[in-house]
């Protein structure tokens, strides 16, 4: 009975890799002894080499003159981008003076609708609220601009991800070469898409639609490859067997059999969409991310939580749209679209009839003056004096001088060549050479652009977040697979967090910590837990029963059973848990340079601001190489290589 407990664990490294981890052990050991001589010639401090530096901020510089000047007169400009510029303009525009046109009255009603047919009257109920709530909010304009921008941008994320999908789940060639792109795209922080397209497109709407696109497209892509390539081989043989053309056993039995990862596609491209056209306010995508941003930029929590409760409002009711399953009831498809459709515009014109197409300005309520009472409350008894536990600016001046400081040092003060030998041998340990490799030119190229100090900086707040989200959420995960009452309270609380953008989680945190980078750290805790608590969760609940049964019937106790039986054989969820985690904290790390987190993100921050693309393009470069290294570092050989890879 032991054995049948223990063998899920022990068995495949002994009988499938018999060498594999010795050996993994002994190259890093080989290498150290090459390497450790040669880097003690080459540099004896933590400095990178300044002989390995490339200075780009010339020839970026030249490059982004060159742009700008010819932004208007060159034919690639005008014939090619410009078209493209105009086309989004116009249908960002269009969409926009629809939703006015609609008025607020049409506007919630077709909300309401579209909900109740896509999953029931209580979603409907739920939009109808949400929206009347950024109206009284004095929001709606500004939701308006998101929503008509937020439209136009999933579009053509879907139609793009969608083709590309199609192409790779059709074509093995389209499909390896696709993968690695996807891989890279997906580990990005949103930030790192910003300066590409401000550099091609300028700032405004143009801009942020088309980083929104290329930010939300990679899952709808992966997804409908990953649907299309999951299809039941028996289904397509009998369709080919039935002499259907290959145009015909796509449309009556690929898409058909795909239409649950084409459907988690779009939900997925809806939430990036909304996440990235939040932070797209910084190169002028308006809206109500214009708002949170001035808010925070001059510190008006309250201004920066009356624009963000309509974000999350927002998120929530179309997270809940696009994972609508409800079939028709009571009306046919068409007919109940069609109901929907006369209701919508009868309600509109009702509005404009009755004189108001804008929300009513009586109907306004304030909530940026409490909210600013409270945070002076908070400022004048809760940020320090508070007896024995201290206050919260204490907090994040210890966590700073006794967390982020010595790790920061501490990594600034190795050697180069020990850092790079470190990134290889992690991950040769959870990979191949292959992902060494990359790993190690990933981290080289760091200290070639000549960012190597804020580099290690934006690591240390990484690994400080990571630390503390992998041991909060292995135990809120534990409880809530240990306790099903507990897990039930904890789910719709996930489902709300893991749907708001990147950009609201800094509003609490400055109202609580002010700035810094200990608020950094803190926002990123929280946005990268729901997603870690729920992998582990959901892996600590799938462990097979015969083995739990199996070491209760043994007589191992509660902990027993977690540390000997759930935690090794849910070690695939737990590393995913991991490498999501590590991705998400760096996204929101990055982010962090707007309320004081410094390194690569004020970089980016600056560069945006300033007009200084060459210190923006370098630190968004370093950005995607430091993505690069924690993502081979984190992630697993087979989950890359496995042919179900999802988003």
């Amino acid at each position: 009975m032991t054995a049948a407990v223990t063998s899920p664990v022990t068995e495949p490294s002994a009988a499938t890799e018999p060498s594999a981890w010795p050996l993994r052990r002994l190259l890093p050991l080989a290498a150290a002894i090459v390497l450790v001589p040669l880097g003690l010639l080459l540099a004896g401090g933590g400095d990178w080499p300044a002989a390995l530096t490339v200075d780009l901020s010339g020839p970026l510089g030249s490059a982004s003159d060159w742009i700008i000047d010819n932004r208007d007169g060159h034919p690639v400009f005008l014939y090619f981008f410009g078209h493209i510029s105009n086309a989004v303009v116009l249908s960002v525009r269009g969409v926009y003076l629809v939703l006015l046109a609609a008025g607020w009255a049409g506007v919630t009603a077709a909300a309401g609708l579209i909900a109740w047919r896509l999953a029931g009257v209580r979603l409907a109920l739920s939009a109808v609220a949400a929206f009347a709530v950024c109206g009284l909010l004095g929001m709606w304009v500004p939701t308006m601009q998101t929503l008509a921008l937020m439209v136009v941008a999933v579009a053509a994320s879907v139609a793009v991800g969608g083709l590309l999908g199609l192409a790779a789940g059709l074509s093995d060639r389209t499909f390896r070469a696709l993968r690695p792109v996807l891989d890279t795209m997906q580990v990005l922080p949103a930030f790192a898409y910003l300066l590409p397209v401000v550099l091609v497109f300028g700032i405004g709407v143009p801009a942020a639609v088309l980083a929104t696109v290329v930010y939300a497209a990679p899952p709808m892509a992966r997804l409908t490859a990953l649907g299309l390539r999951d299809a039941d081989e028996g289904v397509l043989e009998a369709s080919a067997s039935l002499g259907a053309t290959g145009r015909q056993r796509l449309l009556t039995a690929r898409l058909p059999l795909a239409r649950k990862e084409l459907l988690l596609g779009v939900n997925q491209s809806i939430m990036m969409a909304l996440s990235m056209a939040v932070i797209a306010s910084v190169i002028g995508a308006g809206g109500l991310g214009d708002r949170v941003y001035q808010a925070l930029a001059s510190v008006d929590v309250g201004a920066a939580l009356a624009a963000g409760i309509p974000i999350v409002l927002l998120a929530v009711v179309l997270d809940r749209m696009a994972c609508g399953r409800r079939g028709p009831d009571g009306l046919s498809g068409r007919a109940g679209w069609a109901v929907a459709a006369v209701a919508t515009v009868a309600v509109a014109l009702a509005g404009r009839f009755l004189g108001r197409p804008g929300w009513p300005d009586a109907w306004h309520v304030g909530i940026a003056e409490p909210v600013n009472r409270a945070v002076d409350w908070m400022t004048a008894h809760l940020y320090s004096g508070v007896p024995v536990i201290g206050g919260t600016a204490d907090w994040a001046a210890r966590f700073t001088g006794w967390v982020l400081d010595p790790l920061r040092g501490g990594l600034q003060a190795l050697p180069w060549w020990a850092v790079l030998l470190l990134v290889g041998a992690l991950a040769l340990l959870v990979g191949t050479w292959r992902t060494a490799l990359t790993a190690v030119l990933a981290m080289s190229a760091i200290g070639v652009l000549g960012v190597w100090d804020a580099s290690l900086d934006t690591l240390s707040q990484v690994l400080a977040a990571v630390a503390v989200t992998l041991v909060l959420g292995f135990a809120v995960a534990v409880a809530a697979a240990r306790g099903p009452r507990f897990e039930r309270v904890l789910r719709p609380v996930l489902d709300v967090c893991q749907t708001m953008p990147q950009f609201v989680y800094l509003i609490p945190v400055v109202a609580l910590f002010g700035v810094g980078r200990a608020p950094a750290v803190a926002a990123a805790v929280v946005y990268a837990l729901p997603a870690v608590v729920r992998i582990t969760t959901q892996g600590l609940r799938g462990v097979d029963p015969v083995a739990m049964e199996s070491a209760r019937s043994l007589g191992a106790t509660g902990w027993q059973q977690l540390r000997q039986v759930q935690l090794p054989l849910a070690r695939p969820a737990l590393l995913l848990a991991v490498n999501q985690g590590v991705v998400l904290v760096l996204a929101v790390v990055i982010i962090g340079g707007l309320v004081g987190g410094g390194a690569l993100g004020y970089d980016v921050v600056f560069g945006l601001a300033q007009g200084d693309l060459a210190t923006g393009l370098v630190a968004g470069a370093a950005i995607v190489c430091l993505g690069l290294v924690l993502d081979r570092v984190t992630q697993p050989t087979e989950r890359r290589t496995g042919a179900g890879k999802g988003a």
